[in-house]
């Protein structure tokens, strides 16, 4: 349990650590509050974001001048115009293995990654099955079938048996940190050499996350070639949602050699950076959050993930046992936030506005919530929610990471708040 004491003093150093990130850092009191603690975050990012600009003028789209050396922070890059060949030098978000190397493609968000790789495959593959678990994210599913003709989308159940055994066609693994609880281990409990490509979501999972490093090992065991797709203004910008950034990272080493008969899949990383270009989706150097890489950064996001996954259990467990008839889905794989539903089915209007009220009226009685997009902050965060698998909508509250007993309080509120409304509602 983690006292407001004690959390007031662990944000205070991350403070310190967006503030020193400034050649002429803020002046900032010591946070009184979690209303202190957002508000110095965001007005540092935003600081950080406009010495960026004023610093590297010379770096603009036209690559005009030739003696610009644009970098953020630990991030130096290189490129000319608008960043069709962005190469980028510096820390990598994960924690590979020694005996393994990577290629980093950085792109201007999450969907703009996968959706590279995706297309680039289209260049290596005329027809390939493309497995998905429950809970898969939703943007993701309709892009492929918006976008994606030569993808069949297999939508895999819990248990497994023999879904990932070789198939007629190529079979690409679509493994999805948003995905239900339980579903990734059963994947690393089965034998996957019957796979082609493993395309790995991690957004929801901390960068140094060890399931991240298992999907890894066991892509290795099993000899499939493997890129991480990720969205990086989640829980790598420390709260603050310093900028949309993506990447897809390709991971090479000694266990991940292909069989033969196996598809080729050596070519995908320079596709994938082609279809970047073509796109013009590429990152943009001013959204590399420059307080990342450090051993400061990484002991602190590790201990504001850790504060957040057990926020997020102990809410899972409240819902469950308070209010059990209107919880929609308590267990994701990563835990970061939970799901609620009317008595009556919602639509995404309806879903919204309910995330509005609720967020409101919890606000005007003191709490930390706002309706807002993503996870990972310092304040509960709500939103509509859609379920690709089930076609059915709720709302969600992204678990922040706050004082446990500060925490308890709101998720009780946010439990009376919502049936309340519900039995008031009739819905």
């Amino acid at each position: 349990m983690e006292t407001i004491r004690a959390y007031l003093e662990r944000k205070h150093e991350e403070l310190r650590l967006l503030n020193d990130g400034l050649r002429n850092p803020l002046d900032l009191a010591h946070p009184c509050s979690v209303d202190d603690v957002v508000r110095f975050k965001f007005q540092i990012t935003a600081a950080l974001r406009a010495e960026h600009e004023l610093q590297e003028w010379k770096a603009t789209e036209t690559a005009w001048s030739h003696t610009a050396a644009p970098a953020s922070g630990p991030f130096e890059f290189i490129y000319d115009y608008q960043r069709a060949d962005l190469t980028v030098r510096g820390p990598s978000f994960y924690q590979l293995d020694d005996a393994c190397t990577s290629t980093a493609i950085y792109t201007a968000s999450g969907m703009a990654a996968i959706s590279a790789v995706l297309l680039a495959s289209a260049r290596i593959v005329e027809k390939a099955d493309i497995l998905v678990l429950p809970g898969s994210y939703g943007e993701t599913l309709e892009l492929i079938r918006s976008f994606m003709p030569h993808l069949r989308i297999d939508a895999l159940k819990l248990p497994l048996g023999d879904a990932l055994a070789r198939g007629s066609s190529p079979r690409i693994l679509l493994l999805d940190s948003c995905s239900v609880a339980g579903a990734i281990e059963a994947v690393l409990r089965r034998d996957g050499s019957g796979l082609d490509l493993l395309i790995f979501d991690t957004t929801c999972f901390a960068g140094r996350s060890g399931r991240v490093r298992r999907v890894m090992r066991w892509a290795g065991r099993c000899g499939i070639a493997m890129v991480l797709v990720r969205s990086h203004n989640k829980l790598d910008s420390l709260g603050a949602e310093y900028g949309r950034l993506g990447s897809a990272v390709f991971v090479h080493g000694p266990e991940h050699r292909l069989r033969a008969g196996r598809v080729e899949w050596t070519r995908l990383a320079s596709e994938t950076r082609n279809a970047v270009r073509l796109l013009g989706g590429a990152a943009l150097p001013a959204h590399f959050p420059p307080f990342a890489g450090s051993a400061a950064y990484w002991a602190l996001t590790k201990r504001r993930v850790a504060a957040i996954l057990r926020n997020g259990r102990s809410s899972a467990r409240y819902f469950a046992a308070e209010i059990p008839a209107l919880a929609a889905q308590l267990r994701f794989a990563h835990g970061l936030y939970v799901t609620l539903r009317g008595r009556r089915a919602l639509d995404e209007a309806a879903a919204r506005q309910a995330a509005e009220d609720m967020s409101c009226e919890l606000r005007r009685d003191g709490f930390p919530i706002r309706h807002a997009g993503s996870f990972g902050f310092d304040f509960a965060a709500t939103e509509w929610f859609h379920d690709a698998t089930t076609d059915q909508y709720s709302v969600r509250v992204a678990v922040p990471d706050l004082p446990t007993e500060l925490w308890d309080d709101l998720t009780a509120a946010i439990g009376r708040w919502w049936r309340g409304h519900q039995r008031a509602n009739g819905g």
